[in-house]
């Protein structure tokens, strides 16, 4: 677990590391996707679309963008 993830964790304030990569505007969860879903455990994607004010459908097209990102990605460090 990143430090600052334990640290908000602990507190129980708000993460203010914008930069980092886990970082969410979501107080509720302390603004971590790992705070997140240590609490909540797997989002449906109408969860996802109620706490980010997008529909079901924009949340499975990002889904399947940041997916398709990946697997691309993986294809190209594995044929280096």
């Amino acid at each position: 677990m990143r430090d600052c993830v334990k640290k908000c964790y602990l507190a129980k304030k708000p993460c203010e590391e914008t930069e980092c990569r886990m970082h969410i505007e979501f107080e509720p969860d302390l603004n971590c996707t790992v705070i997140a879903v240590k609490r909540h455990g797997p989002m449906t994607l109408e969860e996802i679309g109620k706490r980010h004010h997008i529909s079901t459908v924009r949340a499975k097209q990002l889904v399947d963008s940041a997916l398709l990102k990946l697997k691309k990605r993986l294809k190209r460090e594995n044929t280096i």
